[in-house]
């Protein structure tokens, strides 16, 4: 079988000591803010996946060619051009979620939100929840 070779992994950054160093501080209470959120939705403590992702959850996964690995099962990253959330293994089946979020950009895993203020966080929980499911019903999702 072969084991992936992700890119991102975990660490052992604190996230505390990333989340005191985003910029600017508009996006630095807001991250804090959202970690709370996945904190009180997950359940699970935040790791550190790669510099700058703070994931929650985990998920091992393999597929049918043989590649497997370990990934976050969610969380979020505090980029300079957007907050970036992942909902693993997508947003495709969330589409009336989705209407009812807000202002924000889609990619395939991956929401963008200029700011936590031009969404609705009661359905980014909603979100957050059914993605989890979603993910847990495909490949188990644990704690770190």
């Amino acid at each position: 079988m072969a084991r992936s070779d992700n890119k991102t992994v975990p660490t052992d950054q604190s996230v505390e000591n990333f989340l005191r160093t985003v910029q600017p501080a508009r996006r630095a209470e807001d991250a804090h803010q959202l970690d709370k959120l996945f904190r009180a939705t997950t359940g699970f403590s935040p790791v550190m996946w790669g510099p700058s992702i703070v994931g929650y959850g985990r998920y091992h996964y393999r597929y049918k060619s043989g590649r497997e690995g370990d990934f976050l099962a969610t969380g979020f990253s505090p980029r300079k051009s957007a907050l970036v959330i992942y909902i693993m293994p997508g947003y495709a089946d969330f589409a009336e979620l989705m209407a009812r979020l807000g202002k924000h950009k889609l990619g395939k895993s991956c929401l963008y939100v200029n700011k936590l203020a031009d969404i609705d966080t009661g359905v980014l929980r909603e979100l957050i929840r059914a993605g989890l499911d979603d993910l847990d019903r495909v490949w188990p999702v644990k704690p770190f």
